[in-house]
């Protein structure tokens, strides 16, 4: 465990992570953006801001913090791959497999969340 750290030591690593959690909120707005356009809303940026998980649609966490199995799957296969590409890869293509990698797998797993939303808040509808 010595190569684990618990917080970054440079002010580029935080931007780096700043940068993929904002990659996420915005990926998921998008998609919400999207969603609201194809369903005809007249004010889809409205809808997408103002979209948020309805605590009565959603079910209790049954795995840890996830919402299905799909999720923790999608956690663990990106975890799983971001691990692999840091151990099988060395240099500038490890960077090179990183920057393109891990946007990839943040825009997949902020998608997923937002499916399983939109799939609860159905459910929810069809049953009120």
């Amino acid at each position: 465990m010595t190569l684990a750290r618990s917080l970054p030591d440079d002010p580029a690593e935080w931007w780096v992570f700043l940068g993929t959690f904002v990659l996420y909120v915005l990926a998921r707005w998008f998609f919400a953006w999207q969603q609201a356009r194809r369903e005809g809303d007249s004010h889809p940026v409205r809808a997408a801001l103002a979209e948020e998980d309805d605590p009565d649609a959603v079910r209790a966490a049954s795995v840890g913090g996830f919402r299905s199995y799909r999720q923790l799957f999608g956690f663990a296969v990106s975890a799983l791959a971001v691990v692999l590409v840091a151990t099988l890869t060395g240099g500038q293509l490890r960077v090179a497999l990183l920057w393109i990698v891990i946007p990839m797998l943040v825009i997949a797993l902020s998608y997923l969340d937002f499916w399983q939303a939109r799939k609860a808040r159905k459910a929810s509808s069809r049953t009120a």
